[in-house]
């Protein structure tokens, strides 16, 4: 790494660390507006950065991905219609939506100095009815998945789940009238997971979205029904098969001894025969004399 380079991982160290006498710092780092609200994001710094100090904005949403909010001075297209700076480069969202939280950084250099402040903003979305996935027939024995969730609250919602109108708790093997349950429950995922399922899992199951901003919100109940494996049914069809490929070989057989079944016919090689027409007034024997073949009056 170069010497300049070096010199500006130790700037960086220090802005982070506060051992230098300058600083960026914000008046509130978690933010919770409502949506469609509007909502501020402030960003300071001390005078140490110098009059022309470069403050620039970024946003990293909840996937990771990142964009500059301010560049340069000024806001990017796609904040420029809804956000305005003010007293310095401090944000005003007009209205916020659930795509805009995340955490947004403004960093601050000047002087050959560095600093940053993050602000964590959480716009507040109250749960939907979330989209659960309940099969109605399932066999015993096998490792089975009921999937809970819900697009769109915020912050992301838990999870609860309920069998027969029944709320099935978290940790089941903790609560005596659950002791024989082998259910797993993940309140963050949403996902119930049976391994293996069992007859006495049969019932209705539906799921509930929670969050702190609003009401929680269920999908509808659906039966889930635990058979278990069919085996006479298995036994009795392969009896079957058997039985009609057995059919089968000794019809061909009688057809074949009655002689129903046409037989392959036996072809005689054939023999090529080039035809040479005798000659009008002889030719050679063998021993290469003319003999005459015919003979004619004149």
């Amino acid at each position: 790494m170069s010497v300049s380079g070096l010199v500006s991982v130790a700037l960086f160290l220090l802005a982070a660390t506060g051992v230098s006498g300058f600083s960026v710092t914000t008046s509130a780092a978690n933010v919770q507006p409502k949506e469609n609200e509007g909502a501020e994001l402030t960003c300071s710094y001390s005078a140490d950065f110098g009059s022309q100090a470069r403050v620039e904005w970024k946003f990293r949403n909840l996937k990771g991905s990142q964009m500059y909010v301010v560049f340069d001075g000024k806001l990017t297209t796609p904040y420029a219609d809804r956000v305005t700076l003010y007293g310095g480069y401090n944000l005003r969202f007009s209205k916020v939506t659930r795509k805009d939280t995340g955490v947004y950084d403004c960093e601050v250099s000047g002087n050959g100095q560095f600093g940053e402040t993050k602000v964590q903003l959480t716009v507040l979305v109250p749960p939907s009815p979330p989209l659960c996935r309940v099969p109605s027939s399932v066999t015993t024995g096998k490792t089975v998945i009921l999937s809970c969730h819900d697009a769109d609250g915020s912050p992301p919602p838990t999870y609860k789940w309920y069998k027969d109108g029944i709320l099935l708790p978290t940790e089941p093997n903790k609560i005596q009238a659950f002791k024989n349950y082998t259910y797993k429950l993940n309140p963050a995922t949403g996902e119930l997971a049976f391994a293996p399922v069992r007859k006495v899992d049969s019932g209705q199951y539906y799921c509930e979205s929670v969050n702190s901003v609003g009401p929680p919100k269920s999908c509808r109940a659906t039966k889930m029904e635990v058979r278990d494996v069919n085996t006479g049914g298995i036994v009795a069809g392969v009896i079957v098969a058997l039985l009609l490929l057995a059919a089968l070989a000794f019809g061909i057989w009688y057809a074949n001894k009655k002689g129903y079944l046409p037989k392959k016919s036996e072809s005689k090689p054939k023999t090529n025969v080039l035809y040479q027409p005798p000659s009008l007034y002889g030719g050679e024997d063998e021993d290469g004399d003319f003999k005459q073949k015919s003979s004619f009056v004149v």
